[in-house]
């Protein structure tokens, strides 16, 4: 077996220990693909630092540079900040010193950078009368970039699910803090106290204050029993009901509810305790929302609530008889919008005014039923932006009789914008616009033959118009007899 040749050390570093034995008698070709394939990019400069030849390590590299950088200077194919590291690495040639590598940012031919880190190395003039020139490795440090970015993202993705994690924690301690029912924690396998907060410590006194406290010791003995059964069932099953427990010695009696729940390798016992007077107030304003719940279902208006997007969540005993439908089981999850008006405008412009100013009032449309029966109705509404679930409510009068009894004579103007804009969305705009010059055509007509003593020539002359424009109109509006003049 061959033996490995000894040598001394090496004068510097980073060089061939027998360089003239391995490399002495390598041609031309042979240095350039040596070369090559040591960088990614590799320049040949001359004396002046113009670029005189390249090399690339790959196809991608050679579109970037080629044309755009031979013949040229090599300070003026990097950016403006990279030209004093290009001047001093070519001032450093002559100095002796061994090659330092310099990051330098090389622009491409598309006008991006291209991040390069460089070494140069100077040759010597040949004896062919070659002159001395210097050769510049580079390499491509895109793919190091590329990974830098991908860490400083994972930092930041970690930085923001930090800060996620911190307002979470801040937000659990508030709520903790400020809850109105006592709560507990304890630890799953010793049930001993973990944290409790001040709800609990006004309810157990200075007690819970004490080392070593635990909630056995403030329990008589059929609670402690029934409590370890619910502490037992959680471990086994991970299902709880609630419990009545006796605190001593306030001879308090308590319902307890309790929670399993897991935080990395251990288990803890949520525990909320609510006395039985809190129950009872409780009870009473469940009860009072039974009542006004069941003055709703009796109303004679309609109500109906959607979320916000108009789909019907509940409705009222007179809006399933406006709507001709037998079940509220029927018209849970439809659009309100398929009853409401005119179909795609008006529960558009009532969410629009909602959204806008919460409360919406008398908005005159009409609820059509499923069988085809239109009612003239007036809607308010409001929005409800807070608690667990937002929602808009609906309250939907019939006015079809008032209507009716409010109906105007066929011959009467009406006499304010606000009972003109009353028929907007129970008659179309040209239908109101149409009739409504009709009338004052009739009305002026019959002023003006009143005026004339009913000569028609003056009638005529009177509203600007030609006898026989006059005619036409007369017959039209079916005005006595439109064939003679009547001429005083």
């Amino acid at each position: 077996m061959t033996q490995p040749l000894e040598t001394a050390p090496t004068e510097q570093a980073g060089r061939f220990d027998q360089a003239q034995r391995f490399f002495d008698r390598l041609d031309a070709d042979t240095v350039s693909r040596l070369v090559t394939a040591a960088a990614d990019v590799v320049l040949v400069i001359d004396a002046q630092g113009v670029i005189q030849d390249a090399a690339f390590g790959n196809e991608e590299l050679l579109s970037h540079g080629y044309a755009h950088w031979m013949g040229q200077p090599w300070s003026q194919t990097v950016t403006e900040e990279s030209k004093p590291k290009v001047a001093s690495m070519l001032r450093d040639l002559g100095s002796g010193k061994g090659p330092k590598w310099r990051h330098l940012n090389q622009r491409a031919s598309d006008g991006t950078e291209l991040p390069l880190s460089y070494s140069v190395i100077q040759v010597p003039a040949a004896s062919g009368g070659n002159p001395a020139h210097a050769i510049a490795f580079g390499r491509d440090l895109r793919p190091q970039a590329a990974l830098q970015q991908k860490l400083v993202t994972a930092q930041r993705s970690m930085e923001r699910d930090y800060w996620h994690l911190k307002h979470v924690e801040t937000r659990y301690r508030l709520l903790f803090q400020v809850s109105s029912e006592a709560l507990l924690i304890l630890d799953a396998n010793t049930e001993k106290l973990e944290e409790s907060n001040p709800a609990a410590q006004a309810l157990f006194g200075e007690t819970l204050a004490k080392s070593g406290w635990s909630l056995a010791h403030s329990l008589d003995k059929r609670s402690n029993t029934a409590l370890s059964e619910v502490f037992s069932g959680l471990r086994s099953s991970g299902l709880s009901s609630p419990v009545e427990v006796r605190l001593v010695p306030s001879n308090t009696e308590v319902s307890v509810s309790v929670s399993l729940f897991r935080q990395e390798q251990s288990s803890h016992f949520l525990l909320r305790l609510a006395p039985k007077n809190q129950l009872a107030d409780t009870s009473g304003m469940a009860a009072t929302k039974q009542v006004l719940t069941d003055v709703m279902e009796s109303a004679p208006d309609a109500f109906v609530v959607t979320d916000l997007s108009g789909n019907v969540l509940t409705a009222n005993r007179a809006f399933l008889q406006l709507a001709q439908v037998s079940n509220e089981a029927l018209v849970r999850g439809e659009s309100l919008e398929r009853w409401l008006g005119r179909a795609g405008v008006d529960l558009s412009v009532l969410i629009s005014n909602l959204r806008q100013r919460d409360v919406v009032r008398l908005f005159a449309t009409r609820m059509r039923g499923d069988y085809g029966s239109t009612t003239d109705v007036e809607i308010s509404a409001v929005a409800v932006t807070t608690g667990e679930q937002r929602c808009l409510g609906f309250t939907i009068r019939d006015v079809g009789l008032r209507l009716n009894s409010e109906t105007k004579p066929s011959r009467e103007l009406p006499r304010s914008t606000g009972q003109m804009t009353e028929l907007v969305g129970r008659v179309p705009l040209k239908d109101i616009v149409r009739e409504t010059t009709d009338l004052i055509e009739q009305l002026c007509i019959e002023a003006a033959l009143e005026l004339t003593g009913d000569n028609r020539a003056s009638a005529a002359e009177m509203l600007g118009l030609s006898r026989q424009s006059l005619y036409v109109k007369l017959r039209r509006f079916g005005m006595g007899d439109a064939g003679s003049e009547g001429e005083a």
